[in-house]
Order: structure tokens, then sequence, then C-alpha cells
């Protein structure tokens, strides 16, 4: 039998298709499995980051329909972006075609790798149904008040041409393109998502064993739930008199009000309001103008490194020594977060101390250490104990802290305050090639939501890209339509939804049977069933990049417990168990066609097949971790499926597993049929638990390599009957085409392990001459202690000739020891 992978991968990824054979099953009553990859956007081709994501989920899908699962395994594309708008630049084509170009192309790369994916519930979040639900969708979140427009200072990214949600921004940089972001004044779409911060925290228990501990960790950090005192500092007359009265104060919020009496100056970041109004009135300077707005373009990182800042000439008094407390614009506080001014203490705080340092303000200690010298070229932040702090001083600065708020709160000046590092999710995008925010502008009405049954509001194509502005805010009727309330002239939304929208809710638009799939956006029948299974809910395996931690994961999750909220689910978390492949290295760096250390999955199909690109990928390193490309390795992986193929020479057409009577085999019989049953133990185990693929790969080769060692046929057929159907997940192709000749398809499908194959007739035991270790025996398993001892003298002879043994010992099961003399 020669193996060609070429002709036979081609007819059996045509045989997949035309018997719709990875379509899920409408019999609600058999077991399910829902297995979903993050699905990709469509830039044209296959990385090989994809083919390990997708092999992943293929592999438990194809094991889970063996094991008599009905399994929803679909794909779609995440296919509105910039990309599509850059290229139309670049290229001079439409986003539209160059997306769906993208996407007929791609699906050729997943048909050729023999990936199971569902044809008839295949979709792109472009699709003009796709915007049709999700529309509908948004215009429900409005009405709920979960949805609103402001305006404000927001991340923007003067190489996108777009607005930027906080969670883009990675290290002050755009987390597509990497240029420094800037801050810009604008109108954006909110989304509330600070509604859910406490829920999406106290939850992240519920995915415990589910999720990598990594994740859950990510996400609790990015919440960022704080717990503190807000009060508000009042200004003096003199500084109300330099406002024109318009304002008497702000507010702050601080986790450590056991440092209340340390506050030597407070500082406003250079958005706050009461810096705005001083710019807008002229109350400041030119230069100290300038100086604030150098801070204000600067990126959120960039205002961490150096420290900066401006004064304002003004003061605001103590809220309890009544003190004057100077006020100053600092690059580090950020409007992010609490109200955008802090209380700064620097004998307690680092950041404060640098700049008070800097700037030669006041530093003032109020704690200091038990029993011990307090030192003040630093800042002290460990806990220690009050002092210069009035009626408090000898308190534990731990214990103070609660004494302190509960001060405030008797007082009236202030109150236990909670707040989360999460801000509002920004939707708005200033792009082309987005869902439209089905609004509109009317002069009378105000903003205005579209009628549902005028749905989708869709893209128009005829349009110019330039990279300069938004193309439908230049459209020269698109724009234009009548209010839908009061039937006037109106102007239509122009900006478009971030595309992390539509990935938040994909994974549901697929629970939509095909016949319904035009009349609604998911079933609740086929929800109830997919998204649901012995007491846990959510897409039962759910694989992808642990870069989404933050983005996606925390949206999805976001959106779920919107439309639990919202009646459409009954369910709080969307994914069940995550797993976070890692990243495709080559010479030891992510693979990215600027370093061109890229691999064409195409080319490795062309010389190799699928089968040998899915082999190396699962073999060459846990799914977990980092994966290094090795051209050594892939031709191994090749190396051994034709040997696997070849060798099914060796084995019989049967429909049933051959029965063998395990006490007549020969030694070598035996040891094959351990070692075949060996490898079908640890897949199960991989499958339900470690996901560690590379083992259970390495137990197939031991097995093949002990059925090598002997020549029955019937343990050959048995061997094959297991070892193909453990592998076809793996390598579906040609575990197909052996088991199609042999095995008319029967094996592929639940094996049971044989318990007799793994008992032992024979153990190996060490023996030692005065506890030093000089040879193995083979004993039988149940021979006495005399018999051992005999065997050990005979083969140890050389090293007791002419001694004296004085003592014997048999350890059961491990070894001999004889004591001699000489």
């Amino acid at each position: 039998m020669n193996y060609s992978s070429k002709e036979l991968e081609k007819q059996w990824q045509n045989y997949w298709e035309k018997n719709r054979s990875f379509e899920p099953s409408e019999d609600f009553t058999k077991p399910k499995k829902y297995i979903l990859s993050m699905f990709p956007f469509p830039s044209g081709r296959l990385h090989m980051g994809h083919v390990r994501n997708y092999t992943l989920s293929d592999t438990f899908a194809r094991y889970y329909r063996q094991q008599g699962f009905n399994v929803l395994h679909p794909i779609g594309f995440d296919s509105f972006g910039m990309p599509a708008e850059n290229a139309a630049i670049k290229n001079g084509s439409h986003p539209k075609k160059w997306t769906y170009d993208n996407i007929d192309y791609m699906r050729g790369e997943f048909k050729s790798l023999g990936f199971s994916f569902s044809k008839e519930r295949d979709m792109a979040t472009s699709d003009e149904l796709y915007t049709k639900f999700e529309q509908g969708f948004i215009i429900d979140m409005y009405e709920k008040g979960l949805l609103y427009r402001k305006k404000g200072f927001l991340n923007w990214c003067p190489s996108c041409h777009t607005v930027l949600a906080n969670e883009q921004v990675i290290d002050g940089s755009c987390w597509r393109c990497d240029s420094d972001v800037v801050k810009k004044d604008m109108n954006q779409y909110y989304f509330k998502i600070t509604q859910y911060g406490d829920e999406l925290l106290s939850d992240l228990s519920k995915l415990e064993g589910g999720w990598p501990k990594q994740v859950l960790t990510m996400q609790e950090n990015w919440i960022g739930k704080s717990n503190g005192l807000e009060f508000k500092l009042h200004f003096d007359d003199k500084s109300k008199e330099k406002l024109n009265d318009k304002f008497d104060g702000f507010s702050v919020f601080t986790t450590r009000p056991d440092t209340i009496y340390g506050v030597s100056y407070a500082a406003l970041a250079p958005e706050h309001e009461i810096v705005s109004y001083m710019i807008e009135n002229s109350l400041l300077d030119k230069d100290t103008i300038e100086k604030i707005k150098e801070m204000k373009n600067a990126s959120s990182i960039d205002r961490q490194k150096e420290k900066s800042g401006v004064s304002l000439n003004l003061q605001v008094l103590h809220p309890l020594t009544k003190k004057s407390v100077p006020i100053w614009v600092a690059n580090f506080v950020l409007m992010d977060y609490g109200s955008g001014a802090v209380m700064a203490v620097p004998a307690h705080d680092e950041r404060d101390f640098d700049f008070a340092k800097k700037y030669n303000l006041a530093i003032e200690s109020v704690i200091k250490p038990f029993n011990d010298e307090l030192f003040l070229d630093k800042a002290f932040t460990e806990a220690g104990e009050l002092f210069n702090s009035e009626m408090f001083d000898g308190m534990n600065s731990k214990e103070a802290q609660s004494k302190i708020i509960e001060y405030f709160e008797a007082q009236k000046i202030g109150k236990k305050t909670t707040n989360f590092r999460l801000k509002d999710w920004g939707v708005s995008r200033q792009r082309y090639w987005g869902a439209p925010i089905p609004f509109v502008h009317c002069h009378d009405c105000g903003i205005v939501m579209e009628k549902k049954e005028n749905l989708p509001v869709a893209l128009p194509e005829d349009i110019q890209i330039t990279g300069e502005g938004n193309p439908l805010e230049n459209h020269p009727t698109w724009k234009y339509c009548k209010c839908p309330e009061c039937g006037k002239d109106a102007i239509r939304e122009t900006d478009t939804m971030d595309t992390f929208v539509e990935s938040s809710w994909y994974f549901l638009r697929f629970c939509a049977s095909p016949k319904n799939w035009e009349k609604e956006a998911f079933s609740k029948e086929q929800i109830k069933y997919w998204m649901h299974q012995q007491g846990h809910s959510g897409v039962d395996h759910y694989i992808g990049g642990i870069e989404h931690a933050i983005l996606h994961l925390l949206y999805a999750r976001f959106f779920t417990k919107v439309f639990r909220d919202l009646g459409y689910l009954d369910f709080d978390e969307p994914f069940d168990k995550l797993l976070t492949q890692g990243m495709v290295l080559k010479d030891g760096a992510k693979m990215s066609k600027s370093k061109g250390n890229t691999v064409d999955p195409d080319a490795i199909i062309e010389k190799y097949g699928a089968d040998t690109a899915r082999l190396f990928i699962l073999f060459a390193a846990p799914p977990t971790q980092e994966l290094e490309w090795n051209d050594n390795a892939v031709e191994g992986a090749y190396k051994f499926i034709k040997r696997f193929f070849e060798r099914s020479a060796n084995v019989y057409k049967t429909d049933s597993i051959p029965a063998i009577l395990h006490s007549k085999l020969t030694k070598e019989e035996k040891f094959a049929r351990k070692k075949v049953y060996e490898a079908l133990v640890r897949a199960e185990d991989v499958y339900k638990e470690k996901y560690t693929f590379n083992t259970m790969i390495a137990g197939v080769m031991e097995a093949m390599n002990a059925l090598n060692l002997q020549s029955n046929s019937d343990v050959w057929s048995e061997g094959y009957w297991i070892l193909t159907s453990i592998m076809e997940p793996v390598i579906p192709h040609v575990c197909w085409e052996i088991s199609s000749q042999k095995f008319s398809f029967k094996n592929l499908a639940p094996q049971m392990v044989i318990e007799e194959v793994f008992e032992e007739e024979s153990i190996m035991l060490g023996v030692s001459i005065n506890g030093k270790r000089r040879c193995e025996i083979e004993v039988a398993i149940d021979a006495s202690q005399d018999d051992i001892l005999e065997i050990a003298k005979q083969n140890a002879h050389k090293w007791l000739e002419g001694k004296t043994i004085i003592k014997e010992i048999v350890v059961p099961k491990k070894l001999v020891n004889l004591v001699i003399k000489d």
C-alpha cells in the first residue's frame, strides 16, 4: 500500500462534503458538544497560528463525534474592520470585495486541511443579515439604558483615524497598528459595562477549573475593584473668586484614608473640567496652557514615565485640619480612574513623592514603622503606626482606614466608595467598514432609534476610501433620511461599531437552525440544547489565543449577561471550558511577514499533506505552550504517517474487533496489546482532562513500535482497530482510508479497555550487592522468595565468588539485596 496524501485527502474531503458528514443533528435527545474556535479575520491566507487553533478544535469535534455526541463545530469570519479599508486604500479595491474574496479563499484552505466545520451555519459578521440582528440588539440595549452617548477625551489612533476603547490601548499604543495613541475630545457611544463590574468580577469564581488561572487573574486585575474613601476638597474663598464662583471644589477618591493627614497637595488630570474651564476663560498664562496641552496629547503610558506638572495657583482646604493645600495639574493623573483628581501624600506614595521632590512640595509623614525609625529619603508605603494624625495617633494604619472612613461618614464630609478600573466601553468608530449604529439625529427629536422593521441599516457600496475621514460622513446621499419619530429631515449616525461588538455574540448566532436562519438571530430551543448540559452552561470547549483574555473574552461575558437580562438567555457565562493555545514561533520569534519567518500552510499541504501539518502541530508541543517550527520534525511526522498507512497491510478486513485469547499469546504479542491499550487509556485522559495531545501521539508511536516486534495478524488488526480510532481526530484522512478499507468505519466509535492486557506475568527486580546495584532479574509475578533469591544468586554469581552471604533481603516487587563479606 503506497501512501499518496494528495489523492487520498481530496477524496475524503469531497466525500465529507457530499455526505454532510459534519452537520449537527436536530435530534435534541442526543448528548451534545459545542466545540468552537475563536473565528478569524479574513486576511486572505491562513497562518500557522490559525492552523494550530483550528486543528485543536477539530480534534475535539472529531473525538466527540466518535463518542456518539451530537457535535456543533461551526466557523465564521470576523469580517468587519480596518484592515479591509487599509487594503482598499493600498490596492484600490472595495472593502467588501476584498473581504469576501478572502473568505472564499480561506474556506478552501479549511477544506484542504480537513477541518470538520458545519457548512450550513457558516457566516460572516459583515453579512447584512448579521447586521440586522445586531442592530436590533443595539436598539434593545439603548432602550434598557445600557447604551448612551456623551462627549469626552477619547483614545485616538492617528494612523487608523478612529477612536479606541481603553482595552484596545496596549502600553500606550493602538492594539492593531502599534501607533502611539493620543487623546481627542469628541462624542462617543458607550456600553455601560461598568454596571456589570461587580458581577463580571464575582462570576470569575464560576469559571475556576474551566478557564486558565492566568486569564482569570488578568480579568480580575483589569476590572480592578478597589474600596476606599470619597470626599470633596473645597476651594478657599480666593480660589472660588478666581474661578468666577463656577466651582466650589472637586471630589477625590483614595484607597489609603489612613494617610489623610499627610495630604500636602492635590492634583488634577489635564482633561479635568476645572482645568478646561480655566483654559477656555484665559485664567492661565500661555506657557501653562501649552504645557497642559502637551500632557493631554501624550499617550497614557508616556504620562506614567516622566512626572511633570504645573501649578494652577489655586488652594483647597484640608477636610480635617482646614490647612491650605495647593492644586497642581499632573500628567500622571488620568480621567479613566476615579474623578480625575487625587489627594497627594508624598510621604507614603512613591509617585506622589517623586512629583513632590521634583517641584519642591511639602512632604508630611503621618505613618511610621512599628517600633522602628522613619527615614525620609523615600516614601514609606508599608503598614505602620499613625502619628501627626490627631485623634488617630497610635493606631495601626490598617485599622485606621475603616475608623477614618467612619469618622468622615459621621461628619457627613465623605463616604465609603467602591471604584473600578474598568470603564464603560466606547464602541463608536469613525470608519466605513463596520456595522452602522442604528440611530438618527433629528433637529426636533434629538437622537432617535431606527425602527426595527427598517433594519438593517446597510452600508452604501458606492463610496470612496482615501484614508482621510469617514466615507459615510462624506457620502452625498446615504446619511440623509427621515426621522422615524416625526418624519422630518434628519441625519443618520455615520459612526460604525467597534468590531468587538460582532465577536461578543457570534457564538450564539450558530445556535440558529438553518431552516430559521433568516428569521431569528438564534433560537431559544437551540440555545437551551447547545448551551446547556449536566449543570454546565456555555460553549463546551472554546479555543483561542490568550491575547484575547481582556478584549474579546471580557466583552463576550458582558454581552451574555446583558442578553440574559434582556430575556434572550437564561445563563450567565458564555464559555464553559477555555483552552488558550501558545503562539507558533520560528527561529525563536513569533511568525510574521515583517520578520520573513512565516510558513505557508498551503506549501506544507502540497508537499506533505494536511495530515502531516495536523500531526506536527499537535505533536510538537502541548497546546498551551509556544510551538517552535521545525522542518525536520515535519518530515518526521510525514514519515510516521507513511509507515502507519503502509503497515495497515498487516491488518485483515473485519467488521468487529478481533477476539483474542490473551493467555495463548507470546511475550511480544502480549506486550504489543498492552502498549495499544495503554495508548487508548492515555487518549481518553488527554481528551477529557489534560489536552496534552503530544503524549497521546507518543503513546501511539510506542504501540506501533511494539506491534512491529510481532507478526500475529489478530494482534495487528486489533491494534489498528484501536489506533486508527485514536488517531482519526488528529490525522483524519489517512484514518478514514484505513477504516474504510479494513473496518467498514465500524471502529470509528467508542473503544473499550480490556483490563487483562495490563496483568503482568513477570516483573523486573534490581539486584544489589552490599547496597550497590549490580544487575536486574526477571521473575514470575507469583514467584516465591526462595525462587527469587535463587535466580538473583545465579545472575549475580560473579560478584559472589569467594564471598560469604551474611544477609538476604527481598523487597517485594522492587529489589533483592545481598549482604556479603570476604
